[in-house]
């Protein structure tokens, strides 16, 4: 019994060891570290803008911003590798999980916190010549100053308070559905434009065997980026 006992947790051990990817939709900075290092396989979707992915943005990393990823989900849905979604604090990388597994799509999983808490940890990331604010700054951005507008206007012309009562009430349903229009608004901007995303190159990319996978953009981190830190700027 005893040779059985010890047979049985060996069985475990090796197959908790063979499990590298986590079973949680949602996986922590710390835990994205682990997987980067330990399985290849691995696929990073950055779904930002791609003016905020040529800011700043994970070592081999693919971007293909929320709106592309709508357009090409049924294609992304059918990569057999594992994908981790990332956006700036995770509200985006919900809504690109939403649409991926309801067209299919399993072992996907939301960095929890984004980009955020990505930078907190001190991750390797690899950084643009020109910064731009990040998509939920925009949004404090325009919000704030419309509702500040609104708020002074009403002195002499009173009606205008509801304006700010407006970017409020949009602000409440933004929170509830999880969406946000004036970023959908925002994106369109010529200021969040970039030629970053080649969805083409991408889905060639990421569909590779992991050891010859490229990170797929107009220009890749080793063109056209310089880490922050000790990570090189290539890929993977």
């Amino acid at each position: 019994m005893t040779s059985t006992a010890s047979t049985s947790t060996a069985t475990t051990s090796t197959a908790t060891m063979s499990t590298a990817i986590p079973q949680a939709d949602s996986i922590s900075a710390s835990q994205l570290q682990a997987l980067i290092e330990s399985d290849p396989a691995i696929r990073i979707l950055d779904v930002r803008t791609g003016a905020e992915f040529e800011t700043v943005h994970i070592p081999g990393s693919y971007n293909v911003p929320l709106d592309t990823l709508r357009e090409h989900v049924r294609d992304l849905a059918d990569v057999v590798h594992p994908v981790v979604l990332v956006c700036q604090s995770g509200g985006r990388a919900a809504q690109a999980h939403d649409r991926l597994t309801d067209a299919g799509k399993h072992t996907l999983h939301i960095l929890e916190g984004g980009m955020s808490a990505w930078e907190a940890i001190d991750g390797s990331v690899v950084r643009g010549e020109k910064e731009r604010w990040a998509m939920d700054r925009q949004v404090r951005l325009a919000a704030g100053s419309i509702a500040l507008a609104g708020t002074a206007a009403s002195v002499v012309f009173p009606p205008a308070k509801w304006i700010a009562g407006g970017v409020a009430a949009g602000l409440t349903f933004s929170a509830v559905s999880n969406t946000c229009a004036m970023a959908n608004a925002l994106s369109k901007l010529p200021y969040n434009r970039s030629d970053a995303c080649d969805i083409v190159g991408v889905l060639e990319a990421i569909a590779t065997p992991s050891n010859s996978a490229t990170p797929s953009n107009s220009a890749t981190p080793s063109d056209s980026a310089t880490p922050s830190n000790s990570a090189s700027a290539s890929g993977r």
